[in-house]
């Protein structure tokens, strides 16, 4: 029996034919390395669960497929879809319905791959089309890279045959129902059943939030990040080369306007309530007033931004600390902002992007507050020992 370093949960949405079922497990069970389900979570209706246990479970076709192919036995739970009140559906034909199937999907992934020693293997092939397609975009939400999605393929004259369920080691003589009203008899060996593995892009660790209860929230919230960074290139900020990379353009700063830019750059960390926001539209939570710039708490933050311009020489923080022993002055803050932006203006191609990354200033409270509105996480730090 093959030993793998997770705990493999095998995924299921099911409608009226159950069959999907036992042929996904069969197909991953003639896998190189064969792959065994630790648990099966089969997400369906209230009939489609009375259905899969008539058939697989007190109709024994489960069991008889593990007993047949030497697999082990697994746990088996239901995820019955509910309605907004909590009463199970008989069926996906409403709004409302498929929307309630769509949520329960997105929960049940999200609840699953947060179990970090477990491999899902997620099957979109049964159920009604908008269930695969839920099982689909739930996934490639919540799925890390070594989950899988699959669909599995069957010969079309086997496909929802309800004498099918896997392919036995000995042929089977099974019958069905020609187009023309007559029965034909078909042999179990000329089944075939083929799993596809489904390729997508993974956009668990690429989005900044997950935490939507529905999973039409869920994927508007995806759409705003990626459109956000589509259109707003990462900063990087390089301590040693002293400049900040915009995408690949590179803007050479002097040190102490690197290290003010920085300054309210690490605001976004230590101010920004928005933890899942992709852009900074409406908020100003990191803005600052000058007076809290000009602090001499505040240049002691600083200085230890400017230390890392100049590894191995202690001396010029010392030497900063020492020139503004009261703070820096607010003069001086607004002459480095000014330059700052002048510097952004000229060197930015797209004039469209200098409002991401300029230093910006709003009235609030009678007083000016400065911040960059660029969302924090694409801001990143090169060479940095904070």
């Amino acid at each position: 029996m093959p030993v793998t370093p997770f705990k493999e949960i095998f995924v299921f949405v099911s409608g009226a034919t159950p069959q999907v079922i036992t042929e996904t497990i069969y197909a991953l069970a003639q896998q190189c390395p064969p792959v065994y389900p630790d648990e099966v979570c089969i997400i369906t209706t209230a009939p489609g669960k009375q259905r899969a246990l008539q058939t697989l479970i007190t109709g024994g076709m489960l069991a008889a497929l593990c007993l047949e192919h030497n697999i082990p036995t697994a746990t088996t739970s239901f995820e019955v879809i509910t309605d907004s009140e909590g009463n199970e559906l008989d069926d996906l034909r409403t709004v409302e319905a498929n929307e309630s199937a769509g949520n329960q999907v997105a929960q049940v992934l999200r609840r699953l791959s947060a179990q970090p020693n477990c491999r899902l293997h997620c099957s979109l092939s049964g159920g009604r089309k908008s269930m695969s397609y839920f099982m689909g975009i739930a996934f490639q939400l919540f799925a890390r890279q070594w989950d899988k999605l699959y669909h599995v393929l069957v010969s079309p004259e086997f496909e929802t045959n309800e004498q099918f369920f896997y392919k036995p080691k000995e042929n089977r003589i099974i019958t069905t129902r020609a187009n023309d009203g007559t029965t034909r008899y078909l042999n179990t060996d000329d089944a075939e059943i083929s799993l596809v593995e489904l390729p997508l892009i993974f956009l668990r660790d690429k989005l900044s939030s997950n935490s939507a209860s529905n999973v039409r929230d869920l994927v508007a919230e995806g759409q705003k990040e990626i459109d956000s960074a589509k259109i707003q290139p990462a900063l990087r900020v390089d301590f040693a080369e002293h400049c900040i990379y915009i995408g690949k353009l590179s803007i050479e700063l002097i040190p102490t306007q690197l290290m003010l830019y920085t300054t309210f750059l690490r605001r976004k960390d230590s101010a920004c309530v928005g933890t899942h926001h992709s852009s900074c539209a409406g908020c100003d939570a990191c803005f600052i007033p000058l007076a809290e710039l000009a602090d001499r708490r505040t240049l002691e933050e600083m200085a230890l931004d400017y230390e890392q311009m100049y590894p191995g020489n202690p001396f010029k923080k010392e030497e900063l600390l020492e020139k503004w022993e009261e703070g820096l002055e607010t003069d001086l803050l607004r002459q480095h902002i000014s330059k700052i932006n002048r510097s952004l203006k000229d060197q930015l191609k797209d004039p469209t992007l200098l409002p991401f990354y300029r230093i910006d200033t709003i009235r609030k409270y009678a007083k000016s507050r400065y911040g960059v509105r660029l969302g924090k996480r694409q801001i990143s730090f090169s060479n940095s020992q904070r």
